[in-house]
């Protein structure tokens, strides 16, 4: 009820705010706080990944990137947004969700302007586009300030639904921005001709200035809305207060479990373009891509979204458990088109990694809606944060694990790591029984 909720006179503080209580709840102020959030999210994880989108293309316009370094490029994003998600995790009860909102939006128009002028350059250090690959972080590190300021908005039989919407639709900027960049780049946006086009080997031109260029009017929007529309509500902690989570086993064995669901989602994203260019590249009819990248982010984004309702209404731990035996059993079948002998086999490697984006987009909703039921609300932010601040490190594992050794151990790994977290789940969460069924 609108009327009950009570603002300071300089609207920035809701002083009545408790979504358990419906005289203390305003729905549509929740709803339209989601919207906006979801919004500047989108883009921050469009701005998170630019780099992978950008990275395959820069060898086109002379940079002469060696096959590590391109992979260490595409991996530091991973490894920035994860420690800034470190720091993001512990604002929301500190700065509220307008300041932390609206702030976030200015900081993504840096990488965004940084690569937009990078990329003319050839001679641009790679010291200088490692720089800009760890600015890239901050669209990553968001996303631990961003869900737990929204999972105070909305009551806990409502968690599954509106994190997953967010969270869901949020990732949907992975795709975005691996969709969008190898259509913009190959033409001069409208009031941007005085930008002259790169050069490739072949003498086409190309705009690879573009993909940053792109977004920078959808963020100056997100300021504006978060500036306008957002405030924060009477949910407050200091640092200290904050710490009480890391003396729950249960934080310990959530953030395993969700290094599995996100971590894979947000790894092999970060990867995948580069991993369908090193294993299929070198045969002839290759498949181009960055026509096939935005796929599996985007499968993983919808699933997420969709089954938050699901995991509202049977739990999410079952949708968890059902994550992590489709994620074992895919990464284990994708290991047999590693290495191909023909480019017939990129089939198969598609299909199976489609499969570990779909069953990683299932875990990401089922573990968002067992964390409000598992802790306290303000812990529950906490842990949220946390978790996805670990998982957050997942393009860096990928891109490190890639670079260092051959993919297909590396993939082995990932099967026994995600056969241990499917036991965690059942044990503590799924089975009948379980110490915190959720």
């Amino acid at each position: 009820m609108a009327s009950s909720v009570s603002r300071t006179p300089d609207r920035e503080f809701l002083a009545a705010w408790n979504p358990e209580d419906p005289k203390h709840w305003d729905s549509r102020f929740a709803w339209r706080t989601l919207w906006i959030t979801t919004y500047n999210l989108t883009l921050a994880f469009a701005v998170w990944y630019l780099v992978s989108a950008v990275a395959p293309r820069l060898n086109d316009v002379g940079f002469g990137l060696t096959t590590d370094q391109l992979y260490w490029l595409v991996a530091v994003p991973g490894l920035a947004g994860g420690t800034m998600r470190l720091i993001y995790m512990f604002l929301p009860p500190i700065v509220g969700t307008r300041t932390l909102v609206g702030g976030s939006a200015t900081l993504l128009l840096l990488p965004l302007l940084g690569w937009t002028f990078a990329v003319r350059d050839a001679s641009t250090p790679y010291g200088v586009l490692i720089l800009l690959a760890a600015a890239a972080g901050v669209g990553g590190g968001a996303f631990s300030g961003f869900m737990p300021s929204t999972s105070y908005f909305f009551p806990r039989r409502m968690a599954g639904t509106t994190l997953g919407l967010q969270a869901g639709i949020g990732n949907f900027g992975v795709s975005l921005i691996q969709f969008l960049t190898p259509w913009v780049v190959g033409f001069g946006l409208l009031g941007t001709a005085a930008l002259t086009p790169q050069q490739t080997a072949d003498g086409s031109d190309l705009y690879l200035h573009n993909a940053g260029l792109v977004l920078v009017p959808w963020v100056i929007l997100g300021i504006v809305l978060a500036a306008i529309y957002l405030r924060r509500v009477p949910i407050k902690a200091n640092f200290r207060q904050q710490l009480d989570i890391f003396g729950e086993k249960h934080t310990w064995i959530m953030t395993a479990i969700y290094l599995m669901t996100f971590g894979a989602f947000s790894g092999f994203a970060a990867q995948f373009a580069l991993l369908i260019k090193n294993q299929y590249g070198g045969f002839e009819n290759a498949p181009v891509p960055m026509k096939f990248a935005f796929l599996g982010p985007l499968i993983g984004s919808a699933a997420r979204a969709g089954f938050g309702p699901l995991c509202d209404k049977y739990g999410g731990a079952i949708w968890t458990l059902v994550s992590g035996i489709g994620l074992t059993i895919s990464t284990a079948a994708a290991v047999l088109f590693l290495d191909p002998t023909d480019v017939s086999q990129f089939t198969g490697f598609l299909i199976t990694m489609l499969s570990v984006f779909l069953f990683a987009g299932i875990g990401n909703a089922g573990t968002f809606k067992q964390m409000p039921m598992i802790f306290p609300k303000r812990q529950a932010g906490g842990v949220i944060g946390f978790t996805a601040s670990i998982a957050a490190f997942g393009p860096f594992l990928v891109g490190v694990g890639l670079a260092s050794i051959a993919p297909r151990p590396f993939f082995l790994g990932c099967v026994v790591f995600f056969a241990f977290c499917t036991g965690l789940t059942w044990y503590y969460y799924a089975r009948p029984g379980a110490e915190k069924p959720s």
